[in-house]
């Protein structure tokens, strides 16, 4: 029997370079491995954008069909909108009593978005709202109604999966052995930085190539990425160590990288002339990618279909488990 893994997003706007090489390549990967389950968690999406649900519904498919553009099979993977699956807010109430508040803030991942969230709304923590600091929570019921062996996370999501470890362990503890203790996976891709040299990129930054993106947004978008200050004219070498275009090169030019490295050093090579270079092999990298994601967008009741099949199949496998955990915890009162 395959073992399971539990991935996904919030959908709060379209995928970019980033999480295709941070998540979706892995995911693409893992599918004919494992048994394959893809949140699109809109109720977390909503702990941000509460005030803005149109916002959040739209981004639901778009998120699902980023994933499906980039090879995700829904043969082989479960895509599933986390509100429709009743039994994952039912856990998580659960959980809710297993967890205190001071081991919630101790969380580094919530400890560093909290953190963000003061910059945004002023030195008070009462702008915390529960459904931000129970993120956790809400996650480790995510991870577990489906008794996830492996969660694929960045290297900032492993004190997520740690808390849902524990909360696994004291429920298991409790209740007796219902819970599979979840193990992560951290992708061996490291971030990839914004094209403004952030070590995050996001819509927010203004920083990202999305997957959708035209060649004329990424040309506008690649002309304005940081390169070395030192360099005034064409013909004066460069440091390509401290050039976010050169950055990309190793990414998207690979077999170039070579020789852009010592003509930008001779100064050889003019800023503008690679930047196209650049544009042209993203461009290149993202064809495929675009040319099936035009395929779902001109086919929307596919992305419908594979949406709602998905749901089906995982609201099945979250009935199945939550029987067991009524059982175990005595409130099957009518079976």
């Amino acid at each position: 029997m395959k073992k399971t893994i539990l991935t996904g997003e919030r959908p709060t706007g379209r995928l970019h370079i980033g999480h295709y090489f941070g998540a979706l390549k892995q995911r693409v990967e893992l599918q004919d491995e494992y048994d394959t389950n893809i949140i699109v968690a809109d109720v977390q999406a909503l702990t941000d954008n509460y005030g803005d649900p149109e916002k959040v519904r739209r981004n639901v498919y778009e998120v699902v069909i980023d994933n499906l553009s980039v090879g995700i099979n829904p043969d082989k993977s479960t895509i599933f909108i986390q509100s429709m699956i009743p039994e994952i807010a039912e856990l998580t109430a659960f959980y809710a009593n297993m967890v205190t508040v001071a081991r919630l803030f101790r969380n580094p991942t919530v400890k560093t978005e909290a953190a963000h969230k003061k910059d945004l709304f002023g030195e008070n923590a009462e702008s915390i709202t529960y459904g931000f600091l129970g993120y956790p929570v809400s996650q480790a019921a995510d991870i577990t109604i489906f008794n996830a062996d492996l969660v694929p996370v960045g290297d900032d999501q492993i004190p997520m999966i740690e808390q849902t470890r524990e909360i696994v362990r004291k429920f298991n503890s409790i209740y007796g052995e219902i819970f599979t203790l979840p193990e992560h996976k951290v992708n061996e891709t490291s971030r990839i930085k914004g094209l403004d040299g952030n070590d995050k990129m996001g819509k927010s930054l203004g920083n990202a190539i999305y997957l959708a993106d035209s060649e004329d947004e990424i040309k506008a978008k690649v002309i304005k990425a940081v390169t070395d200050t030192k360099k005034i004219a064409k013909d004066d070498p460069a440091d390509p160590d401290v050039c976010m275009v050169y950055y990309y090169h190793k990414i998207f030019s690979e077999d170039n990288v070579e020789t852009i490295t010592s003509e930008c050093k001779a100064g050889k090579r003019g800023c503008v002339d690679c930047k196209k270079e650049l544009v042209k092999n993203i461009v290149k990298f993202l064809e495929p990618i675009q040319e099936r994601r035009k395929y779902y967008e001109e086919n929307p009741e596919l992305v419908e279909k594979i949406i709602k099949e998905g749901t089906e199949r995982a609201r099945e496998k979250a009935r199945t488990n939550m029987a067991k955990v009524r059982k175990a915890m005595k409130i099957d009162y009518f079976d």
